[in-house]
């Protein structure tokens, strides 16, 4: 455990404005607002020059808005189809397995989804540890946009040194206050900063700074030292990249190309007016009109006439498409409007499962790193408890993911395994003429998937047993006899 010297609050305030301005938090929090399907449309706005040339917003023309929350279902799927079938223990020792459960239950899992949902959005997030009022050790989500790393030797160290986590509070008069709270091997410090410019440690923190564990026993209050900073990052790639980027600007595009769309539908409903001898002096006051009275003034020739204009469908709804395909292919989705030619066998799903089945793979090689570091802590908690000795590599744990299934294909697919196996069986029995009884038993039981210790004890010793074994396979009445 690397010992560091207490950052002084000139340094900490420095660390969390440079952290709020920096471009990764500034990427993550576009990615946090696509994922809340606040995308850049709702900021669209139409200009044109006007009479005198100036650049002013044109607030008649129609400029539909609206959000298609793409990335937020492509989140929803990684995070769903990752955890479909939980986490699967394969631990020999059923007491420890026990523990692990009770340690590693629905509410570890939900946060486990949280922690890989926030990350997949902003590219990284936290889990943090602490004690619950079971005296377990229980986990739970930080975001992670709210954590300011602090390297001493600076940031090509593997771990962080000390991290920072600052968040606004609700203060007197409406006001807000800002929460800082440093977090090292061997304590947390609580700060608060009301007024912008200068932190104080935080008054309303009894023992400040705090250790990692309090707790009391006989009457005394004991503190302890984890040795270690209990938040653990998980990354949703190398650079900590959000899954919003390699598709963001697919997405707009698809905004873009549906709203315009609307727009033409709207605009172009009542054709192009081309008006002759009108007695105002501004187009706008001509268009104002159009669209509120319905009625306009001309001249002694004026005259109205309507000219209607082809929208181009047909390219806007192709373009809609193509985007629609590019941003399920490159944010590596399942797109479950994807028709094909209708024959929708079991191999077919799973060829539209593959890019979503890669994308999780990448992000359960993390999400296991992870893992291992938590069950470290756990075991050693269990050993302290129980006095065991069990070791982390005693647990071993599968992620098995589902996927939906052709139900007739997959009859179909058992009722041919099933024929063959029985094609095989007969094949076998018919060789009983050139192979003893035994090998035959053997290869027999190994076809089948059966314990042939077991099935050669309710064999009668007597030349017949092929026969018995062939009647039981047939679906005979009756059972093997045991003994002779």
């Amino acid at each position: 455990m690397k010992t560091i010297p207490d950052l002084s609050k000139e340094t900490i305030l420095s660390l969390v404005r440079e952290d709020q301005m920096s471009r990764r938090k500034r990427r993550a929090r576009v990615a946090d607002r696509y994922y809340d399907g606040k995308h850049d449309i709702l900021r669209h706005r139409i200009f044109y020059f006007n009479k005198d040339g100036r650049l002013v917003e044109d607030v008649f023309k129609s400029n539909t808005r609206i959000s298609h929350p793409f990335f937020t279902e492509l989140v929803e799927q990684e995070v769903q189809y990752l955890f479909s079938g939980g986490i699967e223990w394969d631990v020999q020792d059923q007491d420890l397995k026990k523990e692990l459960e009770a340690y590693f239950n629905a509410e570890f899992l939900a946060e486990a989804k949280e922690l890989v949902r926030r990350t997949t959005v902003a590219g990284w997030s936290y889990l943090y540890q602490y004690q619950g009022a079971d005296d377990r050790m229980h986990f739970r989500h930080a975001d992670g946009l709210g954590i300011a790393e602090y390297y001493a030797d600076g940031p090509h160290d593997t771990e962080p040194d000390a991290y920072i986590h600052y968040y606004h509070v609700a203060a007197e008069k409406g006001h807000t206050v800002l929460r800082i709270e440093v977090w090292d091997a061997e304590k947390t410090t609580y700060y608060i900063c009301g007024n912008g410019k200068s932190i104080e440690l935080d008054p309303n923190v009894a023992l400040n700074p705090c250790p990692h564990l309090m707790y009391e026993s006989g009457g005394k209050t004991y503190v302890e030292e984890l040795g270690y900073i209990p938040l653990f990052r998980l990354d949703n790639n190398a650079k900590r990249i959000s899954g919003l980027e390699p598709i963001k600007d697919m997405i707009d595009d698809y905004d873009m190309m549906d709203c315009g769309l609307s727009n033409n539908l709207k605009d172009i409903a009542d054709g192009i007016y081309v008006v002759k001898g009108f007695k105002g002096s501004d187009l706008t006051e001509l268009e104002v009109n159009l669209k509120g009275r319905r009625t306009i003034g001309v001249g002694e020739n004026g005259d109205v006439e309507i000219r209607t204009v082809n929208i181009p469908y047909e390219a806007r709804k192709a373009k809609l498409e193509l985007d629609e395909k590019n941003i399920y292919k490159f944010g590596m989705g399942f797109n479950s409007a994807q028709v094909g030619d209708g024959n929708i066998t079991n191999v077919v799903i799973k060829s539209r499962y593959f890019l979503l089945d890669l994308k999780c793979g990448n992000m359960e090689t993390r999400f296991r790193a992870l893992m291992e570091k938590l069950i470290a802590l756990v075991v050693d908690e269990i050993n302290w408890k129980t006095g065991a000795g069990y070791r982390p590599e005693d647990v071993h744990f599968e992620m098995p993911r589902e996927t939906i299934t052709n139900e007739t294909d997959t009859a179909s697919i058992a009722k041919m395994e099933a024929e063959t196996k029985q094609i095989l069986v007969n094949i076998l029995l018919s060789l009983k003429d050139t192979v003893d009884d035994e090998s035959i038993v053997r290869k027999v039981c190994e076809l089948l998937d059966l314990d042939y210790d077991e099935v050669a004890a309710r064999l009668p010793e007597q030349p017949d047993n092929l026969s018995l074994v062939s009647q039981a396979l047939e679906g005979g009445d009756e059972d093997v006899p045991e003994g002779g």
